[in-house]
């Protein structure tokens, strides 16, 4: 049974990660832009670290659970890439539902109405979708949390840094819809709390269930989620840039921080 201020901490973490949408709010409606190779810096780090730890640390950790359960080591393994893959299958569905982008070279009415209607569409839109998407984050976080919290840090700060341009995608439709800062502000503040959310009601659903097999089922398709993001969606925004080299550099920093990091602890 899990403490109270283990509940606290990973949960705070997650909530941490999930509100960091607020920090993209605030960079667009001040109208401030990170520029290209920051951008590509930084989320080429995100995904160096969640690459390292998920092949490292998460996927073997979620292999060690299952042979507790009496598993050997072959069906262990079996069973963890099955999981894996499983995750991965589950996030890929998921993102199905998420614009890969949001189109603005479509002819647009002249009507100053219409074109504000359809940016607030776009941006509601927008912010229902990536909170479908980060759901599953929010979980993962949060059981990174309350199994490995020396894991569930670094994984934090990178979902928080991927997070930082989902909160411009809502943020900047909605403040040209509303001509408000604060509701645009506010809205890519509130899409980030699908994590928080995420944590709860699966903890909620399965802590009867938080057994070894649970525990390592969940950490391989944590591990795969993992992965899929890095790959589908941090590395190409990061090359969309057109900073390859700093896109590349931050992913082998990040893998190297994150290796350093668990070497110390």
């Amino acid at each position: 049974m899990y403490t109270l201020s283990t509940i606290a901490f990973a949960f705070g973490l997650t909530l941490a990660a999930g509100l960091s949408t607020a920090i993209g709010g605030a960079i667009a409606v001040s109208r401030r832009n990170p520029g290209p190779a920051f951008m590509a810096v930084s989320l080429g780090f995100s995904a160096g670290v969640m690459l390292y730890v998920s092949f490292l640390e998460i996927l073997p950790k979620g292999i060690e659970e299952l042979q507790e359960v009496t598993m050997g080591e072959k069906s262990a393994t079996f069973w963890g890439v099955v999981a894996f893959f499983g995750g991965i299958a589950i996030i890929a569905i998921i993102d199905r539902l998420v614009p890969e982008e949001i189109n603005p070279h479509e002819p647009l009415n002249n009507n100053e109405a219409a074109r504000r209607a359809r940016l607030m569409k776009t941006g509601m839109f927008t912010a229902g979708a990536l909170a479908l998407h980060n759901f599953p984050e929010g979980f993962a976080t949060f059981l990174a949390g309350l199994e490995a919290p020396s894991v569930a840090i670094p994984v934090a700060v990178a979902i928080a840094i991927h997070n930082i341009p989902e909160g411009i995608a809502v943020a900047v439709p909605l403040r040209e819809a509303t001509g408000s800062r604060q509701k645009a502000f506010w809205w890519a503040t509130v899409s980030g709390l699908a994590e928080p959310l995420g944590a709860l009601i699966g903890f909620a659903l399965l802590l009867p269930l938080l057994g070894p097999t649970a525990m390592g089922i969940s950490f391989a398709a944590i591990a795969g989620i993992m992965v899929f993001v890095s790959l589908d969606e941090l590395l190409p925004t990061a090359e969309a840039t057109g900073k390859h080299h700093h896109a590349i550099y931050g992913l082998i920093a990040g893998m190297a921080v994150m290796a350093i990091s668990l070497l110390l602890l």
